[in-house]
């Protein structure tokens, strides 16, 4: 898809982050923006926002982990604009819960899940089926991260392990079916968005303590990994800009940070060679963060 003039987006998480520098970037290409976001107060901050820049874009509530929200959001949009050319299942949240995957409840999976995974199935199974019939061109950017493509070590990385196959799939779908719509993954490293205070948007019914603080272990995690996204994560601008010349070229991996190319060859050859994980120190400390000893 060459010409963005007058086509529609969608990008979900779309109020912040990595989903407002898309979203911002699609509509200076000249197109109109739906952002959906579960964060009603933030997500009109964003519309206000790009309306004073005289762009043309919409703002649904949308829960993503909702089958039924995700629904309302297609409606809305073709209510709106009448087609869908872009759509981008972007929202997710931070998943790193214990010591140990095995320390994890059975809510943390479920509400991490529920948004990194479900919340792209949704949106492919909702979405696609409308974007094919139009037979225009079309594209599908799922939010994975660096952490699907490098060895996991918490929920998220499983969440998004999980959102590369299931692009992988997609694409190779759209593919074999010689359709107008293409699809990508796109794979950040540390971006400098605030999605380690996830937990503000965490439903009461997924708390183990519904309204209890967070422990002060995953407090103190949180406030590293958002300094060290504060002193050396990529804008969410500089993303956009990737994403929207990944569209033009009909690319499908979409790597932010070539710094995680060892790792990332590394894991390869482990799996080849048959042999265990290679344990990984991960470029801008993000792994380091994770596991620090005041933890």
């Amino acid at each position: 898809m060459h010409d963005f003039e007058g086509k529609v987006a969608v990008v979900t998480g779309g109020a912040s982050g990595i989903g407002l520098g898309m979203a911002t970037r699609f509509a200076e290409q000249g197109m109109k923006v739906v952002l959906a976001d579960v964060e009603e107060p933030v997500l009109e901050a964003a519309v206000i926002r790009l309306r004073q820049a005289e762009h043309d874009v919409l703002g649904v509530v949308t829960d993503v982990s909702k089958p039924e929200s995700v629904e309302a959001l297609a409606q809305k949009t073709l209510a709106a604009y009448g087609k869908v050319h872009v759509l981008c299942n972007n929202a997710g949240v931070g998943g790193g819960f214990g010591a140990g995957i095995w320390e994890a409840t059975l809510k943390d999976w479920q509400w991490t899940l529920g948004v990194n995974l479900w919340g792209v199935i949704h949106g492919v199974h909702t979405f696609v089926p409308i974007m094919l019939e139009q037979g225009e061109e079309g594209h599908v950017v799922n939010t994975a991260s660096m952490a699907g493509i490098t060895p996991a070590n918490r929920i998220y990385g499983v969440s998004k392990h999980a959102v590369v196959a299931l692009s992988e799939s997609l694409f190779e779908g759209l593919k074999n079916a010689e359709a107008k719509v293409h699809a990508s993954v796109l794979c950040p490293g540390v971006i400098n968005t605030r999605i380690m205070y996830s937990r503000r948007n965490r439903p009461p019914e997924l708390q183990d303590v519904p309204g209890a603080p967070a422990p002060e272990w995953e407090q103190r995690r949180a406030d590293r990994v958002s300094r060290l996204a504060q002193d050396s994560g990529l804008d969410p601008l500089q993303v956009g800009d990737m994403v929207v010349e990944a569209i033009r070229n009909e690319q499908f991996w979409i790597l932010t940070h070539p710094e995680y190319d060892g790792v990332i060859r590394t894991r390869v050859e482990d799996i080849l060679a048959r042999r265990n994980p290679t344990p990984i120190t991960e470029p801008l400390g993000i792994r380091r963060a994770f596991t620090s000893e005041d933890d």
